[in-house]
């Protein structure tokens, strides 16, 4: 079942060379999912035949991606000042946009709340096409309206996995040595939690935990099998718990929303504000 956030990477065919799209969000009453394509300078939000999606995967015409290489990294703190600015700018447009995503995927009601948007906030539409593209393109979190920087030797940075060497307390049972949540591991654990969120009407950690051991390490010595503390801090670390949120207002084109606080300037409560499939 494809879910929202999923990547599908599709080999060059005649005529047509290689090519990745990712699901922005998936309309199950209509049987739709509007698609955005990975690496492409003007690419636009797309409405594909939720169906169609599907057949490719199971003929093989397209392959999902377990290993989110497109999205942003996780950011070192302490992140610098301005670009957190920069971040909470860009997110503010983003997340009032999204409020209605019938419109925002419609391209001539898209230009009406684009424009709407700027006139309101003294933003041009080129700036906010272009929060947009860089928030569809990087994995549609926050993390992704970062700019690209480098911190080396910052605290709270994610330490570098060594071979032989587990990070980490040592695992309760002195048996086994357990192994090192690497990119990998911890790509599998944001799939597992997604898919358990999007089949279910509660998230309980505990069962998306054992339905990811059912699904991705089944018949794998102990060693080789993540512990639940790992899934849990993991799922922390990285900001991908499934949370539940309220519907939100109908949109009327006007920022804030009446009844509503503007979005908070705080750089810092940028992580809580996670989009969900269908908000």
């Amino acid at each position: 079942m494809l879910v929202q956030n999923d990547v599908l990477e599709y080999g060059a065919t005649p005529g047509r060379a290689a090519r990745a799209i990712r699901v922005l969000w998936i309309d199950r009453e209509q049987a739709l999912a509007y698609t955005f394509e990975l690496r492409a300078s003007a690419a636009l939000p797309r409405a594909q035949a939720l169906r169609l999606l599907e057949d490719d995967l199971a003929c093989g015409r397209a392959r999902r991606l377990l290993l989110d290489t497109y999205a942003a990294p996780v950011p070192a703190d302490p992140v610098p000042a301005g670009y957190l600015t920069l971040q909470a700018k860009a997110w503010s447009a983003v997340r009032a946009l999204h409020v209605d995503r019938h419109a925002l995927y419609d391209p001539r009601r898209r230009a009406s709340l684009m424009g709407a948007y700027a006139a309101a906030h003294d933003l041009s539409k080129s700036s906010i096409l272009r929060y947009l593209r860089r928030y569809w393109e990087r994995g549609q979190t926050p993390d992704a309206l970062l700019p690209d920087y480098g911190n080396s030797g910052a605290p709270g940075r994610t330490r570098a996995v060594n071979a032989g060497v587990k990070r980490g307390r040592p695992r309760k049972d002195a048996a086994t040595a357990g192994l090192n949540a690497d990119e990998r591991i911890r790509a599998i654990f944001r799939a597992a939690a997604a898919r358990y969120a999007a089949s279910h009407d509660g998230f309980s950690r505990r069962a998306a935990y054992r339905l990811m051991l059912a699904q991705f390490f089944q018949g794998e010595q102990a060693g080789a099998v993540p512990s639940f503390g790992q899934f849990n801090y993991w799922l922390e670390r990285d900001g991908a718990m499934p949370v539940p949120v309220a519907a939100p207002a109908p949109f009327t084109g006007i920022w804030p929303r009446p009844g509503h606080a503007a979005p908070p300037p705080a750089a810092s409560a940028l992580a809580r504000f996670a989009l969900q499939a269908g908000a």
